[in-house]
């Protein structure tokens, strides 16, 4: 029984060996660059500002949004000028089995702006 006491005693100082070899704790490291602060702040600004490579729709090809050719009061004005048509309501749907009455046709120019 004494052999078996020593052979665990012996088991359990190469546990508590083993196991204090532990890390040393060297403190918060410095950060090492070879870029001053207004280097790397223009490289932010640069990369705030360029395409997102990992965005939805950067290998999709979308093409940019389309600018207005005409002047904002144009459009506006065309806008208020449709919206005041005693018609602009109407529904082809609502006169199923006849003709709609020459009152109610609506002549519009249409945009394509969509399809550009």
């Amino acid at each position: 029984m004494n052999t078996s006491k020593i052979i665990a005693a012996a088991a359990l100082s190469l546990l508590a060996a083993a196991g204090a070899q532990a890390e040393t704790y060297e403190g918060v490291h410095a950060p090492v660059s070879a870029l001053s602060r207004a280097e790397v702040n223009g490289q932010a600004v640069v990369a705030a500002r360029s395409e997102n490579p990992y965005a939805d729709s950067a290998s999709s090809h979308v093409a940019p949004a389309l600018t207005a050719s005409a002047d904002r009061s144009v459009i506006r004005a065309q806008a208020v000028a449709t919206a005041h048509e005693p018609n602009q309501n109407l529904d082809r749907k609502a006169f199923v089995n006849s003709v709609v009455p020459s009152q109610y046709k609506i002549e519009r120019s249409t945009t394509r702006q969509a399809g550009l």
